[in-house]
């Protein structure tokens, strides 16, 4: 006889006071009842039931055993939930925020994948280079390039974007080609604003780290806006490879400083306080898997 099973009669007889109210909640026999308990007492060797013909009371080895029995079913009952969420198709609306340049160039092209595996999973993307507010605006995850500040939510670590610095091949014809960091302070930069990107760019090579102050007479608010005053000649860009692509091929801009390497962090982020339902689960394993980073440790707290 399954003893999770008998320790659930027991709890119910213990509750319900005799053995026929018992068997009614379990919807078995009150002779099925008193099977359970007494194949409990027998295992255990000791009385848990004080029995009369109206009634039964707790022995005090039946209290001290009913208050352990409670907290294995309680463990039982989670276990069984997590098991079952597991097995659970992820299903309903998900939805994700993401910067703009890295949802255009880097998420939405994936994205197919994680629908065609998941068809009951209906996605809303937002894509935005503000920082928005993951709770109030109802999200359930957000990728987030930059520095995180100290926050309440979970971060998983993605694999950093890659940032490349360029310009076009006639600014460089007036204004001449840097060859170390430290020159771009000579040079008209186009700064991402309301980023750090705005006021300084950080560049790791043989020699070490380098950060540049940089003068911005032209910034903004969008990578795309960026590329297209560095395609004009109006200065360097520096901003994610991804969205630089196929300019560089096509020699319409042009790589500087291709010795210095330059990354900017990715993490994506959810609540603490929000249940990993099988959609999130399976969207933030999906992210990992397509923007993971193998030094990543897993998640923690923004």
């Amino acid at each position: 006889m399954d003893r999770f099973a008998s320790m659930e009669v027991f709890a119910k007889v213990a509750d319900l006071g005799s053995f026929a109210a018992a068997a009614e909640a379990a919807d078995i026999s009150a002779a099925m009842v008193g099977k359970h308990v007494r194949q409990l007492e027998g295992h255990l060797g000791v009385r848990l039931l004080n029995r009369t013909t109206r009634r039964q009371s707790l022995t005090d080895a039946g209290r001290s055993f009913l208050e352990r029995t409670r907290i294995v079913l309680a463990e039982l009952e989670a276990a069984e939930a997590i098991a079952a969420d597991s097995r659970a198709r992820p299903r309903g609306e998900l939805r994700i925020n993401a910067p703009v340049s890295f949802g255009t160039y880097c998420l939405s092209p994936q994205l197919p994948e994680y629908m065609a595996a998941n068809p009951e999973v209906t996605v809303r993307l937002t894509l935005s280079d503000r920082v928005v507010d993951l709770v109030d605006e109802g999200y359930d995850c957000v990728f987030r390039a930059g520095t995180l500040h100290d926050s309440s939510l979970i971060a998983r670590g993605l694999r950093p974007l890659k940032l490349i610095p360029a310009a076009s091949p006639a600014y460089l014809e007036r204004h001449g080609r840097p060859e170390h960091p430290s020159d771009l302070a000579r040079h008209a930069c186009l700064g991402f604003s309301g980023s750090a990107l705005e006021e300084r760019w950080t560049f790791d090579g043989d020699a070490g780290e380098v950060v540049v102050p940089i003068g911005s007479r032209f910034s903004a608010n969008s990578g795309h806006a960026l590329r297209q005053a560095a395609l004009a000649g109006m200065g360097v860009i520096h901003h994610a490879e991804d969205l630089l692509a196929e300019d560089l091929a096509s020699g319409r801009l042009v790589r500087i400083l291709p010795d210095w390497r330059s990354e900017r962090p990715l993490h994506i982020l959810y609540a603490p306080d929000r249940r990993l339902t099988p959609k999130l689960r399976s969207f933030l394993d999906f992210a990992a898997t397509c923007f993971g980073n193998a030094r990543d440790q897993g998640a923690s707290r923004a």
